[in-house]
């Protein structure tokens, strides 16, 4: 029998997700939780525009708990930890790309607490954080010995994301330096990439420092740049990039780095993606030393489609449910799992 899977959200992951479930063979569409009032009872086919799927999405988080499913794909934009911990409790395991990746004893024991509860399992993943932050770097660094680094880096054009309330009052794009490095960016990205880089430390095992070093830089606009928000003026913010280092003797031996550009253009400092163009890269030092690097998630600026880093957050959230809902109770990262993939298409 199929595994029932409750879509929790219908963002870009939350669409994607549904769509993905409704290609795996071994999953079903069971419910779907939504945040606007607009969206509740409308059925979820016309929400993410195909044809009716006799599921008709909610605005009530009693009626989730209340229904019979094996597993929720939580992806609101911000985590509720609260949330999380009444859907493990009401016996549905939960599959996310917002958070629990990697998380401390500490940090964990609620959510651990009323997985145990429920009989029910947490995996936190997705693409970056909760994939090639930590996941496939780890699983690279098999082609080595005596790894003395490992590096892992995104390169992204965001004036191909559309959502410009996100890119000015979150992430700090067309705002001044000050405002923007003060921002709530660095904390609310610390979280989940903290938790990738310490899981490469301890699973290479590194003698690193306690603390992860994390900083951020910040370029500003030379000219007027076209956005999604709109003009980006002179002396705005148009680029940014955070570091996240694990350090021995002062010397870093994993390092995690994401660069957003408003375009090549215009930029000071001059930053640039380089001749490789937008990419995910990951680099093992060691014997011998290597570098990956992963095209195809970084959609082109004017090209048609969605953003497929968005599908690819989505797929590794919904490819995880089968090995997620079969896990013993509690906490399961990359770690307590067997190794995941995707499945053939319909038809083949």
């Amino acid at each position: 029998m199929a595994l029932r899977v409750v879509q929790w959200a219908t963002g870009g992951v939350g669409v994607a997700a549904i769509k993905g479930v409704l290609e795996h063979p071994e999953l079903e569409l069971a419910g779907c939780w939504v945040h606007s009032a607009a969206k509740a009872g409308r059925d979820v086919g016309e929400l993410i525009g195909t044809g009716p799927l006799g599921v008709t999405a909610t605005d009530s988080i009693d009626e989730i708990l209340a229904l019979d499913a094996d597993a929720v794909v939580y992806s609101p934009l911000i985590a509720n930890p609260e949330e999380v911990i009444a859907l493990l409790r009401s016996g549905k395991n939960v599959v996310t790309p917002v958070g629990w990746l990697y998380p401390s004893e500490r940090s964990g024991a609620p959510l651990r607490e009323a997985a145990l509860a429920g009989n029910a399992t947490l995996h936190g993943t997705g693409i970056a954080p909760g994939g090639i932050s930590e996941k496939f770097p780890l699983m690279l660094s098999a082609m080595a010995t005596g790894v003395t680094f490992v590096r892992a880096e995104e390169f992204s054009d965001l004036r191909t994301y559309e959502a410009p309330d996100v890119l000015r009052h979150v992430m700090g794009f067309g705002e001044t330096p000050d405002k923007a490095l003060t921002g709530p960016m660095q904390k609310m990205l610390d979280a989940g990439f903290i938790q990738a880089v310490r899981m490469c430390v301890d699973q290479l095992g590194f003698h690193a420092d306690p603390r992860v070093r994390a900083t951020q830089e910040i370029a500003v606009a030379t000219a007027t740049i076209d956005s999604p928000m709109g003009p980006i003026e002179p002396g705005q913010v148009a680029g940014r990039k955070f570091h996240w280092e694990a350090l021995v003797d002062g010397e870093p031996v994993v390092r995690v780095t994401v660069n957003w550009l408003m375009g090549e253009e215009h930029l000071d400092p001059a930053w640039s993606f380089g001749p490789a163009g937008q990419r995910y890269e990951m680099e093992v030092r060691g014997n011998p030393d290597f570098t990956v690097s992963v095209t195809g998630f970084q959609s082109e600026v004017g090209g048609e489609g969605p953003e497929y880093g968005v599908v690819g957050t989505a797929a590794h959230c919904v490819n995880s449910v089968p090995a997620v809902c079969a896990a013993p109770p509690g906490i399961a990262t990359y770690l307590d799992l067997p190794l995941i993939s995707g499945r053939a298409a319909p038809g083949l």
